[in-house]
């Protein structure tokens, strides 16, 4: 009998706590997104998950202890014992956490991103940079709202914006270095918000833009040469890395993915990036990333505050684009359709699908596809140097 009353207080019924139960409910939910409404699955299911796992009373998979105040406590991962005195055994999400930590596992998808990314119509219209650049408004006006306006310190405000740029490993990247108590609720805005670009984006688009504005047609891009698409990630790649060091990490590994890609002559290494080495790393990445999403950092009103100035910052950053191409069509001859500014935020391709699907509805002839992937691309690049920026503003 005291055995099985012994077995019993060490169940997981016992020791629950109601914040858990919560959490394993909003995870459940998250679930439900990611498999039944497709919402971003490939990230959002593995962060849903690992959630999931960190909230089972006495399973142990996560201790935050570990990375208490920022830093990874590597004694403790010796057996070293905590504040308390008690010996704490790390459990596998621990392990896979320090790929987080250690800024490795958004770096690895970087490369992958970067295989996957045809610079071309970036190359072609080089004003796209400019639509991409202007993207990234929502990341720096959230991170002064959220210093300034709602009591967020540095740290914390530059994680916050980075949602602004709707790219998940950036946002991860920035927010591990800087705040990583908010990784969780950073993470789930983000990706949310990444799903959600074809309901957020349209509404504002249509807000700011006539409807001869959105009928604009546009010429067709120009044939990008090889050597240009050799030669442009290698140009980017130590300009960025000049005039910001910071981002170099991030920089460097898309435009190295990008190389891979255009070279020819690494097909192999090419094809293990955009498969195998990508998927494996978004496995670990999701999962070690859910699991920091804990009753004691979620359920709290932060989060409320910070999924709102995600979606403040994703509408900022889709206005910027299009109000730029506004205005520079009061000096170009040949105009802009302001609907591809929108696609400056880094949710790649789907944010100049979106471009393209509202610019045929209200002009069957309008194919802004190829347009609109150039503000696309240069804002996975805007995104990356904005985060570059915070680093080094909050270091």
């Amino acid at each position: 009998m005291d055995a099985l009353l012994n077995f019993l207080k060490q169940t997981g019924f016992a020791t629950v706590d109601p914040k858990q139960l919560i959490m394993l409910l909003i995870s459940c939910v998250l679930l439900y997104l990611a498999i039944v409404k497709k919402y971003e699955p490939m990230l959002l299911l593995p962060i849903a998950f690992g959630m999931l796992l960190t909230n089972l009373p006495g399973a142990g998979m996560f201790h935050e202890e570990l990375f208490a105040d920022g830093h990874v406590h590597w004694d403790m991962f010796g057996g070293a014992a905590n504040e308390a005195g008690q010996v704490v055994s790390p459990g596998l999400v621990d392990y896979l956490y320090l790929g987080v930590k250690l800024g490795i596992y958004p770096c690895i998808i970087f490369i992958g991103v970067g295989a996957m990314t045809d610079f071309g119509p970036l190359i072609a219209n080089p004003i796209s940079l400019l639509l991409g650049a202007a993207a990234q408004l929502g990341i720096f006006a959230t991170y002064a709202a959220a210093n300034g306006v709602l009591g967020f310190d540095m740290l914390e405000s530059a994680s916050i914006g980075i949602i602004g740029g709707a790219d998940g490993p950036t946002a991860i990247f920035v927010t591990s270095k800087l705040a990583p108590h908010l990784l969780g609720p950073i993470a789930v805005a983000a990706y949310s918000y990444m799903a959600l670009v074809p309901v957020i984006q349209p509404p504002i688009m249509k807000l700011l833009t006539t409807k001869k504005e959105r009928q604009i047609e546009m010429k067709q891009l120009r044939t990008v040469s090889k050597t240009e698409k050799i030669v442009f990630p290698i140009v980017v790649t130590i300009f960025v890395a000049f005039l910001v060091p910071s981002a170099a990490p991030l920089i460097g590994c898309l435009m190295l993915g990008n190389l891979f890609r255009e070279s020819g002559v690494v097909e192999r290494l090419n094809k293990t990036v955009q498969n195998e080495l990508m998927n494996i790393v978004t496995i670990f990445l999701g999962i070690s990333v859910g699991a920091t999403a804990t009753a004691s950092t979620f359920l709290i009103f932060d989060t409320i505050k910070i999924i709102a100035l995600g979606v403040v910052a994703f509408g900022l950053g889709s206005a910027g684009g299009v109000l730029l191409a506004k205005f520079l069509n009061l000096f170009l001859k040949n105009k802009i359709n302001p609907l591809i500014g929108s696609a400056g935020v880094s949710a790649v391709p789907m944010a100049a699908r979106v471009s393209q699907m509202v610019g045929q509805k209200e002009n069957p002839k309008n194919f802004l596809l190829m347009h609109a992937m150039g503000p696309n691309v240069a804002g996975v690049i805007g995104s990356a140097i904005a985060a570059g920026v915070l680093i080094a503003i909050c270091s």
